[in-house]
């Protein structure tokens, strides 16, 4: 089999690790108050920065495409890996959609005659079309919108500083703040950092990984951080932050009530900004390709989407596979409902590579870890603890959707299983 080529270098796997998160400064947002959200973000951000840091350990000593899914599976055996890969795949098959529609909103925004699904599925088919050709030339354009991308949200802190008021910010509050404020933003506030992870889906593509990984994968989590702490708490400072919840537009419309309605600025802006959502789209269509590569390698997806193309060596049926799963995606549900899916496969994925990390140092003592852990094994707990805090809060806000991921996984299982019985019994 023919297989991935290493040409990833340090920025450019810094630039998949951020531009795989970034539009979730642009969009996601929905809360019912600021205090309450910013409560959700910080919660959500020591679980990144405590998860990042241990999943680093993972992704230098185990650089496979399969990311959490192959350590579950050296952890816990094939259940354990079935379970990760499932909720990986779930995570990063329905990111996509989700950004490319918020791509349509923001067309749409800029020209009212322009639908937003149209654009989605576009958006689909070019990039697709971008990641056939190679993996190089695919890190290459990420790095160029990744860094427009960063700049683009500085400009937009420092444009809105002068507007910020802590009056705005604290207005429109609930008169009591309560765990049900603060659960209730949770999955939106994971949506400032969700498919990070994603680095590790490209490792095995990755030059020098014991050294590059490290190195891209801190350094990702510290930018993030960094803007999405900015973004959100200046942005519920400008105006009516109310106006910016569940709408798929919410900077340009924060420059608006800032410089006004007919800001020519706003509309630069939304112009600009689809460079983070191109970014994030373009970044999460690699991950999703070498995570159904990597499972269908693995065998537990059909054989055929394993196959590398002769030519560019990229997973050319995982990208096209993948494709079609999210144009039914984007027919199928709004984007609040996509992003809450792609979100709970994140923080189940989460946990069980928490705990991938505790039994490995135990199973596997001698392997190399260029990498290790600060403060093992406080920060894989903590990140496990707050994983399992943030599950059960999306699942119980949502529990229509929990029933529809759970159910669904335990169907593919009971797949999995059954073709694994029969392909034994004919051996």
């Amino acid at each position: 089999m023919t297989q991935l080529k290493k040409v990833i270098n340090t920025y450019q796997l810094w630039s998949i690790a951020v531009g795989l998160v970034i539009s979730g400064e642009y969009f996601g947002w929905a809360t019912s108050g600021t205090i309450g959200f910013l409560i959700s973000t910080l919660l959500v951000t020591v679980m990144y920065v405590t998860f990042i840091f241990s999943y680093t350990e993972l992704t230098a000593a185990i650089p496979d495409a399969g990311g959490a899914f192959e350590y579950a599976n050296r952890a816990f055996g094939l259940v354990g890996g079935f379970i990760a890969g499932f909720a990986t795949l779930v995570d990063f098959l329905l990111a996509p959609p989700a950004i490319a529609y918020a791509l349509g909103s923001y067309v749409h925004f800029l020209n009212r005659d322009i639908l937003e699904i149209p654009v989605a599925i576009s958006v689909y088919v070019v990039f697709i079309a971008i990641n056939i050709l190679g993996i190089k030339e695919s890190a290459r354009f990420s790095l160029v919108v990744t860094i427009l991308s960063v700049l683009e949200l500085v400009i937009f802190m420092v444009v809105i500083f002068p507007y910020f008021k802590t009056e705005n910010f604290m207005a429109h509050n609930p008169p009591k703040l309560t765990i049900d404020g603060i659960f209730a933003g949770i999955p939106f506030a994971i949506w400032f950092f969700v498919a990070i992870e994603g680095v590790a889906m490209v490792a095995e593509e990755v030059k020098n990984s014991k050294i590059t990984i490290p190195k891209a994968y801190i350094s990702g989590i510290i930018t993030l951080v960094i803007l999405a702490l900015g973004v959100m708490i200046l942005s519920a400072g400008v105006g009516d932050w109310r106006k910016l919840s569940n709408i798929d537009y919410p900077l340009p419309e924060t420059l608006s009530m800032a410089l006004g309605k007919h800001s020519y600025l706003a509309k630069l802006f939304a112009s600009i900004g689809l460079f983070g959502l191109i970014a994030s789209f373009h970044c999460n269509t690699i991950s999703y390709s070498r995570q159904i590569y990597a499972l269908a390698r693995a065998g537990y997806l059909p054989d055929f989407l394993s196959v590398v193309n002769k030519k560019f060596q990229t997973p050319h049926w995982a990208l096209i596979v993948g494709g079609l799963v999210g144009f039914m995606a984007i027919f199928t549900g709004t984007t609040s409902q996509i992003i809450i899916l792609s979100v709970l496969g994140a923080v189940i994925m989460y946990g069980i590579s928490m705990l991938s990390l505790i039994v490995l140092r135990k199973k596997e003592p001698n392997l190399e870890r260029p990498f290790k852990v600060p403060f093992y094994p406080l920060s894989p707990i903590i990140a496990f603890v707050l994983s399992m805090v943030c599950m059960v809060a999306i699942v119980y806000y949502n529990q229509d959707l929990g029933m529809i991921f759970f159910g669904g996984m335990l169907i593919c299982l009971g797949g999995y299983y059954l073709k694994n019985k029969a392909h034994a019994r004919h051996k």
